[in-house]
């Protein structure tokens, strides 16, 4: 990944998604403009730089910047927190304490995929870089796709997102779920920057999806870590799933996500059947015990 062309791109993006509105700029200041957003002297009058320097930034001309300025560009920007931590990726000798890894993690601990089987009435996987599907139990395959059965780049689930049919149909507001994916990747791309799967599957959805090809230079960068989905599914119809994404101990590539739905809720009913569906029958032996037990 160019270092400097992706902050150069990244800090133009940023800048026009701040409206002069944002920064309390009366109307009349604002009327008659030749860019969206705000003007680069106007970063660097909210930043405490000067213009020049600001204007280096974005022509990729700055290779590293003190914690204070990319502190104080964040808080001109109107960043994320997520956005704040990539920003630093790029332009900070330290990366605020976040290091980039040559290689991702996808052995997942046997005492975690243990766990996943346990959880009887939630889907539950683990996502690594790429949002590569590294584990699922059975009501995850039943929910989503089961993801344990395909290789390679097929194994993504932002892959499927964006190019199987099936997940347009799945996700009711599908455009939303998808820039957030495409924002996934952004965040992927800043601690992986030399990641062989990661760069072609980049490259595979901006060659195959409008849709990407039209989020991917807007830079947005997302930490996907709790919410509400509408989802369609093929079987047992809509289900509206709560998710919490929690980080995995001791492997910091890879994400617990995990899917319930309310209590009482018809979503509820609907994930018990797709759960009972997926639950082997008993073993012979099993029920013959289970019969003699009974006086049968």
């Amino acid at each position: 990944m160019d270092d400097n062309g992706t902050l150069a791109s990244f800090l133009r993006a940023a800048r026009g998604r701040v409206t002069p509105a944002d920064i309390g700029l009366t109307t009349a200041s604002f009327s008659v403009r030749r860019v969206p957003g705000l003007r680069r002297d106007e970063v660097a009058a909210l930043a405490g730089v000067s213009v020049d320097y600001y204007t280096r930034m974005e022509q990729g001309r700055v290779a590293r910047a003190s914690d204070a300025v990319i502190n104080a560009l964040s808080s001109s920007l109107r960043l994320t927190e997520t956005e704040r931590v990539y920003l630093f990726t790029l332009l900070s000798a330290s990366t605020g304490g976040r290091v980039q890894a040559d290689k991702r993690s996808t052995r997942v601990r046997s005492s975690l995929r243990q766990m996943l089987d346990q959880m009887d009435n939630a889907a539950a996987f683990v996502l690594g870089v790429g949002m590569d599907v590294l584990a699922m139990n059975d009501l995850a395959k039943a929910f989503l796709h089961d993801f344990t059965k395909e290789k390679g780049l097929n194994r993504s689930l932002a892959r499927w997102t964006f190019l199987n049919p099936a997940a347009r149909e799945f996700y009711v507001d599908w455009e939303l779920v998808a820039a957030d994916v495409a924002a996934i990747l952004r965040r992927d791309s800043s601690s992986h920057p030399n990641d062989r799967e990661l760069n072609e599957l980049i490259g595979e959805l901006t060659v195959k999806s409008d849709e990407f090809r039209t989020w991917w230079p807007r830079h947005k960068v997302y930490e996907c870590s709790f919410g509400r989905k509408k989802t369609m599914h093929p079987v047992v119809g809509r289900v509206d799933i709560n998710y919490e994404t929690f980080p995995v101990p001791g492997e910091p590539d890879q994400q617990l996500f995990v899917y319930t739905a309310a209590t009482g809720s018809p979503s509820e009913d609907a994930l018990r059947i797709l759960s009972s569906w997926e639950k082997p029958d008993p073993a012979p032996s099993t029920t013959r015990a289970q019969g003699l037990r009974d006086g049968n």
